[in-house]
Formats: structure tokens, C-alpha cells, sequence
């Protein structure tokens, strides 16, 4: 039991416990127990039992300021004594349990139940063998000794099943074991700053061990439990782990305790690490939710869902991301992504639709057959049911039977699963070398859909290397770096010291990684810039910062979307106190009173003074694209002591010492990108914090906006006075004003970006949905990114909060990763779409072969065996071959498909259409006139267990021949003429189509009975490749045929505007439930199992969702609200209900089902 090992893991740890602390003052017990308090009391513990976090650290032999030594064998010890950071993995599937769930397959069963019926009648000598009376029954039986030979078609067909649930579970199993590289993948990438031996290190999460000191910064996912020895404003989400959602304030001296899991909101602060792995508050909840053996099944399995492939907290992909997260794992139409993906919308339809006319034709086919047997037995020909021909009977009513399911096998696209999935896994495989680390599966195929992007811009349009090229310093504005000698003495010194001291002392320049390589800057880039400034004026920031150490600032007020600036006050050695304050520059010159003249006394700087500035400085310097940095001072009375909270008044009456204007130049490959984008079809907007000029000449730069075109530039307060009623509350009619002609919104907060994204996604000004993918980094970006169809996070400047609700991951932060995702999406649909073209042209002949011939001449021309081989077997390598088509430019030539546009477009029903024309009307020619045109024995009327003949066999390699053929025409889906296009490019197609061939004249040739083939000659074979070959000739003739002459076209697979639905709506709508209900009884139940596996899509996705919170799983036991919300995601009428309905025994208590 995968559970188990989780509490083994757990016991090894307690037994340390007791008996030793190898040496360090507190065992792993009383660590434990400290942090299961909170609050004050957690305060006075810490100072009646340790004395205060000194004592702390040094019983846990370890320094505030240096951290641990990082001695190997010390850092061995610890992880004996308190455990290793990480959470022992859930063991994945075995082997076997795959090919059992592949077995639950109901296609399947059905076929191994006609299967056993047919051997086990083959292997029955009925007593009235011999006698007439049976009639048509016997003739033919004793024919050379062929009786002994009926076991072989039950053979073959279990040997088909066998192939089939082997290449699913096969499948199954390599794909887990893909995501579990991938998720090991995702998890060595996260780092964490710790400091040893006086250096600030970064190290991956699992090596932390108790007794380091980490740095936790804005942004941040706690690895680890641990106490806060110094804070900077601190605030915490602890949402994932209390379901609190407000933001907990920490300070050393009131709230100390700093949870795993949590999410660093605002701040920064230093932390003693206590406890790690399944030690810490979220290893314990998870520990409890794995042990507890047989008995916790049922729970076990809700955990199941979460079986992340290790370390569950230091997994920041996935971590708790609080209430609204939870649904996640159930499934992807959690509350934020209400749809379905597109595709997965569209395949459901179809499947139910070829679902149902596969079983109206199978039950059609096995009626006539029996009726047609019993008429001519017992009416025409007056003949007494005898008892000693029962078995005979029986025999040939298994034998219709089978011919139905054959019937049915070949309706139901089996491959079509598959096809999705290999498509989708191979696209992934293949996108993570073009720098997108995809964690939900199907936002790579809903990116192809993208008719909107949202992009930052820092960063992500930008290059995000911050250098300072411009200055206003003592009344002059210098277009470039001043010389440190021409700026008064006083004013220089004071610029030093603000920038020094007022930024966050975990960002620095660091000599480049190679010679003559550009700095390395690290943290913050707007601050490195900053103290590039100060490198390039001829200083360094570093001594200023050993002088006045982090932990002598007397109060820090760190940047926030609210503030939009940053100070920190210090005490002189005088006893008063100074704070510097940086920031946006309209925001803090709005502060400031006092003015730096030129020789560095301040002067009064009145409003007028103001907007001349503005007008005369900032404004110029962004219109050249820079962002404004204001940088003052103020300094306060030693008695009385300022109120420090009492912010407004604080940050009020400063000094402005200077302006500088910072470029972040555009990234090169950009405009080329946006370029791209905008001829697919997608609009682009820009949605920043910056200031409206600087923000209006990148997007210029960007190609955004080109200049006479009718756009908005808005910044933040524009739009929400446009978008907001007189009671301030947002009205979709007002946003629908706004949003068609927005391109670039400036000065945006978090909600802004949230509204603006919802507020597109919502709207029904234009008859497609708008698809809107989002780009962000910050934490605050977290709500949009969950928000939009598709979320980008950015890989390298992303903080964990927003890789958290992210669908993908830009591990290169770069705009053109994105276009590259929209090729791939597109690429992604149109590959399903060919195998279905492929598919179905195959489906729709074999079933009406089956069906004619079946009624005409009581026996199908394709024989069961035959079937499965076309069915199962060519239709997974094509599957394999057309879904791996790699894509190309062409791709972004054309708008969005949309979401209303049929899976099934009218040049694919026509191309369908046409060749099964052309290949019923080949097949059935040979079937009634073949023997004439080759001359041989007719093999039509042959009785039960007669011999292979040429003349069935010839119309079976002409089937797979023409299929062969087809497979090349069903590259191309748009009516290209050139089929072969780019065909060496796809090695994977060459290699199947020619592998498929050889084992054909295999069959054909020493096939045998089994494949019911008897062997051809040269002259039959060629014939059976020329009329193969016509397919060829045949598809340039359907592409000369333009759709408008033919108007009864229509797609197939359509979502309607009810499918679109949200699901709350549906739940309002109780009926709609009991349609589901309904909807799944009948025999698209056949089909589900399909999408069962496009599920497995999901449950493999599962392992990157796993972490979604472990917490879930606790708070599904008692939280109201997620049961709500269960209901809400079962009660729309798609395959959530229904795959688990049906999937397997294992995942059936995966989405709470039964609650509907």
C-alpha cells in the first residue's frame, strides 16, 4: 500500500525522538509541539523555555546572522535527528493495475464475452451433427477437418483485446511516468534563500534542513515551519492551511510563527528553520490524510487525486492556494476555469454522437441477421427446430452476435483517445524545448484557441535589465550619467545613503558569470538598477550596508501595489531618526514639500514648482520609454518619538534629493512576436504598472499601437471612472465600451488586471468567446492568472504565488515562448482533427460494408478479426502518425477557431464524405463482381468454418490499401492540394505508413485462417495497390469541388451556445442534472470509456495538481462551501460525472459523484 509508506516514514522519525537530540537542545518532539502554538503564547514559550529566539538558535547550534556552518556531517545529523525536507512520494500505479482499468473498457468486455461464446461453442461437438434436418446449419462443416480450426477466430479476438489493452496501459503507464520527471523537474527548480556561513545562498527546498536561517521575501512559498527572528512588515496568506483569507501580520515580537505552505504577501523577514517535511503543520495534515492503512480506503482515495510524484510542500507548483484551489484536482473546470477546454467540449459531443449511431447500427445489423436466418430456416423452408440442432443454431446466433459487435467495434473511433493524448503529451514533450513547462494539459490546446493576450510588460516585453541612463540632480536634468565630481558633495552623499539603506538588502550586482559579460543583478531589478547608479557614480553601496546592518533598520514600509513606494527609517547616532523613500515619481513628488537646489541645501518646492517638473522632466523622460524613480528624505525629532503607524502623516513633507529615469529596453525577438500574433488573429494589450507615457512609447516600440490607429492608452483610474456605475460597482455594458479598443492599460493594480480579464472573458459584444491568456510574475497577478483561459507565469522573475495559478510556465520569460504555445495549440487541434478525418472516412465505410453485406449476403466481407486489425491497430500507429505532425509557420496564418466553429469542418465532412464514396463503391464492386473480374471462386454464401477465400481476402487488402492511402490525404485538412508537403519532416508518419505495409502482406500472406486471408498472387496485389493509389488521384478530384455547391454540409461535433453554460447557471436548473442522468444511461456509456481515457489526460495532470492542497482534502471533509462546489463541477452535463462513473474501481471516489 502506496499509504503506508508515509507512516513507516513517520514512525522512523518518532523513535529518534525520545531518546537523544544528538547533541542539540531540543528533541524533534518539543520543536514540534512549539509550533503548534501561535500567537503571544507562541511568543512566551519561546522566551520562558529558550530565552527568545537567541536561546532558540543557539540549542539548535546555529547563528542569526551567519546561519548554519554547512558542514556536511552536521547537516547529516540534523536530517537523521529532525527529518529531510520532503515528503515521501505516493507509490505510482503498477503495471497491472493499469491493464486492469484498461479492461474496464466496455468495447472491450463486450468483445471478450463474444470471444468466450465462440470458443466455447467451437470446442462443442453437438450430437446431430450429421443429420439434414439442420439444414443450411451443417453443410460445409465436415469440409477438410475444418471444424477443429472454430476455436481460432475466439483466439484472434481475445489476442486483439490483449494488443489493446497493452498499448492502453502501456500508454497509461510511460505517460505517469513522463509527469513524474516533469514534477521532479518542476520541484529541483525551486530554490530557496538560505544563509550559510555568512553567505546568502540559494538552495533547492529539499536540502534545507532544521537550524538554517532563510530569507523570506515578498513572493515567497514557505518551505519549511519555522520562527521569525527579524521582520520587515511582514503580512502571511495562511489561507491554504486556516482557510482565513486574510493576510496575517507577523513580527518577531508578536506572531513569530511562520508556517509551510504559507504565502509571503508583503515584506521581507529572516526565519530560524524548526521544523521540516512530514514534520512541519503541512507534512503532518498530509501524513494524516496518507496513513491510516486499509480501513482510511475511501479517504485515501480522495488523497489519491494528490499523489504529487514527491515532496508535497516544497512542490510551489502546487502548493495550497486556499479555498478556491481545492476543486483543482477534481477537476480542471474548477470555479475559476469554468469550461471545459474546447476541445474536450467538442470530442464529448461527438462521441456521443457517433456513440449513438454505432448501436442503432449493431443492434440493426444482429436483428436483420437473425430474422433473416430464421425466415429462410423456418418459414421458406418448413423446418422443425430440432433439439439435437440447438448447438448448431446457437452457433450461427453467436456468429451474428459477433458480426454486431463488429459492427459496433468499428463505429466507436477507438483511436480517437489515443490520438488526443498522444497528440497532447508529444506537444508538451516537445514544448518544454521551446520553453514552456505546461502544467495543465489542456491549456495547450485552448492557447490555440487565444484571441486575446494580457502581457506585462517588465520583464516580459522588456529585457528586464533596469540600468538608470538619465538624471535630474540639483536643478539640472543630465541626458546621460553625471560625473560623480559635477554634483554637490552633500547631495551625492545623501543619494548614496538612500539608495543603499532603502532597498532590500538581498538585491545586489554581482561581477558577471563570464569576462566581459554584463553584471549579474540579483533581486529586485528596479533596485539594481538603482545601485547600478550608485556603481556608476563611483561608489559602492556595500560598506554603507555592513555599517548599518539589516537588523539596526528601525522600521522598514516595503513596497506594495498600494504604496508604490518603499522607505525605511533609521536612527542617527544622535538619537533621531531619517527616512529615505523611494518610489513611482508622480507618487512621491506629490509627497514631497522641500527640493536638493544645486549646491545640496534644500529649497521649498511648491505645487506649480511640481507640475513644472512634471511637465519639463518626468514627462520627457517617459515619452523616451524610462521609468521615473523619485528618490527624498525627511528627517524626525529624536523627542517626541513619530507615531510609526500612522502612515500618511509619516510619508508626508519629504526632501526630494533627485529623478532618475531607468530604461528596461525590449527584448529584440518582441515586435517580430507581437507581429505574429496580431496576424493569427489575437490582439495584444499591455497591462502594466508603470506610468501612461512610458507605458504608450514601449508599446510603440513593441508594435503594440502603431501611431494613427484608433486606440486606448488608459491608465488605472481612467478605466475604473470608465467601467464603474455611480455606486462604483463594474458593469459589464460599460466594459464592453472599453475593452474592444483598450491596448494598453498603465498604472493597473492587481484588480484592474483582474477586471479587465474577466470583464473580456464575461463579455458577448462578439459572437465567439474571447479566449484570453494572461501573462504575470508578481504575486498580486495570482487572481488573473487564474482568471484567464490560459496563464503564463514567468519562470525565472515569477514568485511562486503566481507559478502556483499559472496553466504554463515561460522557463525563459519571454514573449515569443507564447507565440510558440499558440502554434502549438493550433497545431495540437489540427492534428485531432486529421486523425479524425482519417478515423471516421474508415468508420463510416467498414460500418456500412459491414451493415450491406451483413443483410445481403449474412456474413460481413470484413471479418471480426479483420476489423480489429483495421479498427485497433492501424488506427493507433495513425493516430501516433497524425498526431505527431510537428507545426509549422502556416499555422499562425489564420484567425481562431472559436469555439462555436464545428470540430468537424465542412471541407473535413466533404473530404470524408467523398472517400467513402469512392471506397464503398471499389469495395462493393468487388464484392459482386469481383470473382468475374479476377476469375476466381466466389466467396460469397460460404457456410460456417469454410476456408479463407481469395475473393474476401482481395476486398481486405484493398480496404487497408485505400486506408493506407487515405492516412497520406489526411495531412492536410484545409483542401491543400499538396498532400505530401513537409512529409519527411515527420519521420514518425514515413516509418508507420511503410511499417503498417510490410505487416499487411504479413497478414495477407501468412495470415491465414485466423486473419481469415488466404495468400495473393503478384498480378492480385498490384491490383489491390492501384486501387489504393486511386485514393490519391480521387482526393485532388474532392478538393476541385468547392463547398459552396455544396450546401448540405454540415459539421458535426458543434458546441452550442448551452453546452457554454457555466456551470453554476446549470446547477440553478435541477433538470438539467436529471439530463445528465439520462444523457449517460443510454449507450453513449460505450463512449465514455473513450473519453475515459482523454480523462486520463486529467489524472495525469493530477500529478502536477496533486499538491493543489493537501489541506483540500481535509477541509472537503468539513468545509460547506467545497461541497457546494462539487456539486457545481458534477452537475454539468460533460464527462466529469462520467468518467468517474465508469473510469475505474480506483477513481471512483475521485469527484465525489455520488453527491449529485
Amino acid at each position: 500500500m502506496g499509504d503506508m509508506s508515509n507512516s513507516d516514514f513517520y514512525a522512523k522519525n518518532q523513535r529518534n525522538e525520545g531518546n537523544h537530540d544528538g547533541g542539540f537542545g531540543c528533541s524533534l518532539l518539543e520543536l514540534r509541539s512549539l509550533m503548534e502554538l501561535r500567537g503571544t503564547e507562541a511568543v512566551v514559550k519561546i522566551q520562558e523555555d529558550y530565552g527568545g529566539t537567541e536561546g532558540l538558535c543557539k540549542r539548535l547550534k546555529t547563528s542569526p546572522t551567519e546561519g548554519l556552518p554547512g558542514v556536511a556531517t552536521d547537516l547529516d545529523k540534523r536530517r537523521e535527528i529532525y527529518g529531510r525536507n520532503l515528503i515521501p512520494p505516493k507509490k505510482p500505479k503498477t503495471f497491472l493495475q493499469l491493464v486492469w482499468e484498461a479492461l474496464q473498457d466496455v468495447t472491450l468486455i463486450i468483445l471478450e464475452i463474444a470471444a468466450m461464446i465462440s470458443l466455447g461453442l467451437s470446442f462443442y461437438q453437438p450430437p446431430g451433427e450429421g443429420s439434414e434436418s439442420c439444414g443450411t446449419a451443417s453443410a460445409g462443416v465436415e469440409d477438410e477437418g475444418e471444424s477443429e480450426a472454430g476455436w481460432i477466430e475466439g483466439a484472434a479476438i481475445l489476442l486483439s483485446v490483449v494488443c489493446v489493452v497493452l498499448v492502453t496501459a502501456f500508454n497509461d503507464w510511460s505517460k505517469e511516468k513522463q509527469f513524474r520527471g516533469l514534477q521532479s523537474r518542476i520541484e529541483q527548480e525551486q530554490k530557496f534563500q538560505v544563509v550559510r556561513g555568512g553567505q546568502v545562498i540559494q538552495l533547492p527546498v529539499a536540502d534545507i534542513v532544521v537550524g538554517d536561517i532563510a530569507q523570506v521575501k515578498y513572493g515567497d512559498l514557505l518551505p519549511a515551519d519555522g520562527v521569525l527572528i527579524q521582520g520587515n512588515d511582514l503580512k502571511i496568506d495562511e489561507s491554504s492551511l486556516t482557510g482565513e483569507s486574510d493576510h496575517v501580520r507577523k513580527a518577531a515580537d508578536k506572531d513569530p510563527m511562520l508556517l509551510s505552505g504559507t504565502h509571503v504577501m508583503e515584506g521581507s523577514g529572516r526565519m530560524l528553520v524548526t521544523a521540516v517535511g512530514v514534520n512541519s503543520q503541512t507534512g503532518i495534515i498530509f501524513t494524516l490524510l496518507g496513513a491510516g492503512g486499509e480501513e482510511e480506503e475511501k479517504k485515501e482515495k480522495k488523497v489519491k487525486k494528490q499523489d504529487g510524484a514527491a515532496a508535497m510542500e516544497m512542490q510551489p507548483l502546487k502548493s495550497a492556494e486556499g479555498g478556491d484551489m481545492d476543486e483543482k484536482e477534481k477537476k480542471k473546470a474548477n470555479v475559476s476555469k469554468k469550461e471545459k477546454s474546447v476541445l474536450q467540449g467538442k470530442l464529448t459531443k461527438l462521441a456521443v454522437q457517433i456513440g449513438k449511431a454505432g448501436l442503432v447500427m449493431s443492434a440493426i445489423t444482429v436483428i436483420i441477421l437473425v430474422l433473416y436466418f430464421a425466415i429462410d430456416n423456418f418459414v421458406l423452408q418448413k423446418r422443425q427446430w430440432l433439439p439435437e440442432c440447438t448447438p448448431v443454431y446457437i452457433q450461427y446466433f453467436v456468429k451474428f452476435f459477433i458480426i454486431g459487435v463488429t459492427v459496433l467495434v468499428v463505429a466507436v473511433p477507438e483511436g480517437l483517445p489515443l490520438a488526443v493524448t498522444i497528440s497532447l503529451a508529444y506537444s508538451v514533450k516537445k514544448m518544454m524545448k521551446d520553453n514552456n513547462l505546461v502544467r495543465h494539459l489542456d491549456a495547450c490546446e485552448t492557447m490555440g484557441n487565444a484571441t486575446a493576450i494580457c502581457s506585462d510588460k517588465t520583464g516580459t516585453l522588456t529585457t528586464n535589465r533596469m540600468t538608470v541612463v538619465q538624471a535630474y540632480i540639483g536643478d539640472v536634468h543630465y541626458k546621460e550619467i553625471p560625473d560623480p565630481s559635477s554634483l554637490p558633495p552633500k547631495t551625492l552623499d545623501i543619494l548614496i545613503n538612500a539608495i543603499s539603506i532603502n532597498s532590500a538588502y538581498t538585491t545586489k550586482i554581482l561581477p558577471p558569470d563570464k569576462e566581459g559579460g554584463l553584471p549579474k543583478q540579483v533581486g529586485n531589478k528596479t533596485e539594481c538598477g538603482l545601485l547600478g547608479f550608485v556603481l556608476d557614480l563611483k561608489r559602492d553601496y556595500q560598506p554603507i550596508r555592513d555599517q548599518m546592518p539589516e537588523e539596526k533598520l528601525y522600521k522598514v514600509y516595503t513596497f506594495n501595489s498600494v504604496r508604490k513606494s518603499m522607505s525605511t527609517v533609521i536612527k542617527l547616532p544622535d538619537g533621531s531618526f531619517r527616512m529615505y523613500s523611494k518610489g513611482a515619481s508622480e507618487i512621491v513628488l506629490k509627497k514631497c514639500s522641500r527640493i536638493l537646489n544645486e549646491t545640496g541645501e534644500p529649497r521649498v518646492f511648491r505645487p506649480r514648482d511640481k507640475d513644472e517638473m512634471v511637465k519639463k522632466v518626468i514627462e520627457p523622460m517617459a515619452c523616451d520609454g524610462l521609468r521615473t524613480i523619485c528618490v527624498g528624505y525627511r528627517d524626525f525629532a529624536a523627542d517626541p518619538e513619530p507615531e510609526w503607524d500612522n502612515e500618511n502623516d509619516i510619508l508626508s513633507d519629504l526632501t526630494a534629493i533627485c529623478v532618475v529615469g531607468i530604461e528596461d529596453p525590449v527584448r529584440p525577438e518582441v515586435p517580430d512576436a507581437i507581429q505574429k500574433c496580431q496576424r493569427a488573429g489575437i490582439t495584444v494589450r499591455m497591462v502594466t504598472g508603470d506610468n501612461i507615457n512610458t507605458a504608450r512609447a514601449i508599446a510603440i516600440k513593441c508594435g503594440i499601437i502603431h501611431p494613427g490607429e484608433d486606440f486606448l492608452c488608459i491608465d488605472g483610474k481612467e478605466f475604473n471612472r470608465r467601467i464603474r456605475n455611480e455606486k462604483g460597482e463594474v458593469e459589464q455594458e460599460r466594459i464592453d465600451k472599453v475593452w474592444p479598443k483598450l491596448r494598453v492599460l498603465a498604472r493597473s493594480s492587481p484588480t484592474d488586471k483582474h477586471t479587465l480579464v474577466k470583464g473580456i472573458i464575461d463579455s458577448t459584444l462578439v459572437d465567439q468567446r474571447q479566449v484570453v491568456a494572461v501573462t504575470g510574475d508578481g504575486t498580486n497577478d495570482g487572481p488573473a492568472l487564474k482568471k484567464a483561459d490560459v496563464g503564463f507565469a514567468m519562470g525565472i522573475a515569477g514568485t511562486d504565488v503566481a507559478k502556483e495559478a499559472s496553466d504554463i510556465i515561460l522557463t525563459d520569460d519571454n514573449f515569443s515562448s507564447i507565440v510558440k504555445a499558440v502554434m502549438w495549440g493550433r497545431n495540437v487541434y489540427d492534428s485531432i482533427s486529421k486523425f479524425l478525418q482519417f478515423q471516421l472516412t474508415v468508420n463510416v465505410v467498414a460500418v456500412i460494408v459491414a451493415f450491406t453485406g451483413a443483410c445481403i449476403t449474412q456474413d460481413s466481407p470484413l471479418k471480426a478479426v479483420q476489423m480489429l486489425w483495421v479498427n485497433l491497430i492501424m488506427d493507433t500507429f495513425a493516430s501516433l502518425a497524425l498526431a505527431t505532425e510537428p507545426p509549422t509557420e502556416s499555422l499562425l496564418m489564420r484567425k481562431p477557431y472559436g469555439r462555436n466553429k464545428p470540430l468537424i469542418s465542412s471541407t473535413m465532412t466533404k473530404n470524408i464524405l467523398g472517400h467513402g464514396v469512392y471506397q464503398l463503391v471499389i469495395i462493393f464492386t468487388l464484392l459482386f463482381v469481383g470473382e468475374e473480374i479476377f476469375d476466381i471462386d466466389s466467396g460469397r454464401n460460404a457456410p460456417l468454418h469454410s476456408p479463407p477465400s481469395e475473393h474476401y481476402t482481395i476486398i481486405f487488402n484493398t480496404f487497408v490499401m485505400m486506408q493506407l492511402f487515405n492516412e497520406i490525404n489526411a495531412r492536410k485538412i484545409h483542401g491543400e492540394r499538396n498532400v505530401f508537403d513537409g512529409i519527411f519532416r515527420n519521420p514518425i508518419f514515413c516509418s508507420i505508413v511503410f511499417g503498417t505495409f510490410a505487416i499487411q502482406i504479413v497478414i495477407v500472406q501468412f495470415g491465414g485462417k485466423p486473419f481469415s486471408c488466404s495468400p495473393l498472387d503478384l498480378e492480385k496485389w498490384m491490383w489491390c495497390v492501384f486501387l489504393g493509389l486511386g485514393e490519391l488521384v480521387w482526393g485532388q478530384v474532392i478538393a476541385s469541388i468547392p463547398n459552396s455547391k455544396l450546401k448540405f454540409l454540415k459539421g458535426a461535433g458543434q458546441l452550442t451556445q448551452k453546452d457554454e453554460m457555466p456551470e453554476e447557471e446549470l446547477n440553478e436548473d435541477n433538470e438539467e442534472i436529471d439530463h445528465a442522468e439520462r444523457e449517460l444511461r443510454r449507450g453513449q456509456i460505450l463512449w465514455f470509456r473513450g473519453l475515459n481515457r482523454i480523462q486520463t489526460q486529467i489524472e495525469v495532470v493530477n500529478t502536477f495538481k496533486s499538491g493543489t492542497s493537501f489541506q483540500g482534502a481535509l477541509r472537503r471533509q468539513s468545509s460547506t462551501t467545497s461541497q457546494n462546489q462539487d456539486v457545481t463541477n458534477i452537475s454539468s452535463p460533460s464527462h466529469v460525472s462520467l468518467s468517474n462513473a465508469l473510469s475505474s474501481p480506483t477513481s471512483t471516489a475521485a469527484a465525489p459523484a455520488g453527491q449529485c
